[in-house]
């Protein structure tokens, strides 16, 4: 079971950039699917951002597509998120996990479909 560590969020004024970092001890880290979500309060989590073992293939909600980049070095057992153009809308905690299932192909968009999200790291867009 994976379990990674999200860190990089902040509080940031629309229209900046912040960048987030999701970390694992586990070897088995580079072979799995990544995925970010986030929920805001009140609201249900949602999904953000996904990208493949190999990083050959990425996938993001509407939501973000065009300002948000993910991206992995597996030899630092690391995934990131890149987000620009940052909305008073983007204001949530932001979770990472691994996919659920080993290699699943195509990526998947479903939250559930992921195993046990992180702590979190806030991420606050100001006005």
């Amino acid at each position: 079971q994976v379990q990674p560590v999200e860190s990089g969020g902040g509080l940031v004024q629309a229209g900046g950039s912040l960048r987030l970092s999701c970390a694992a001890s586990e070897r088995t880290f580079s072979s799995y699917t990544i995925g970010w979500s986030r929920q805001a309060p009140g609201k249900e989590r949602e999904f953000v951002a996904a990208i493949h073992w190999s990083a050959g293939s990425t996938t993001y909600a509407d939501s973000v597509k065009g300002r948000f980049t993910i991206s992995r070095d597996n030899a630092k057992n690391s995934v990131y998120l890149q987000m620009n153009s940052l909305k008073p809308e983007d204001t949530a905690v932001y979770y990472c996990a691994a996919d659920s299932q080993f290699k699943r192909w195509p990526l998947t968009r479903r939250p559930a479909d992921f195993g046990s999200w992180g702590q979190g790291t806030q991420v606050t867009v100001s006005s």
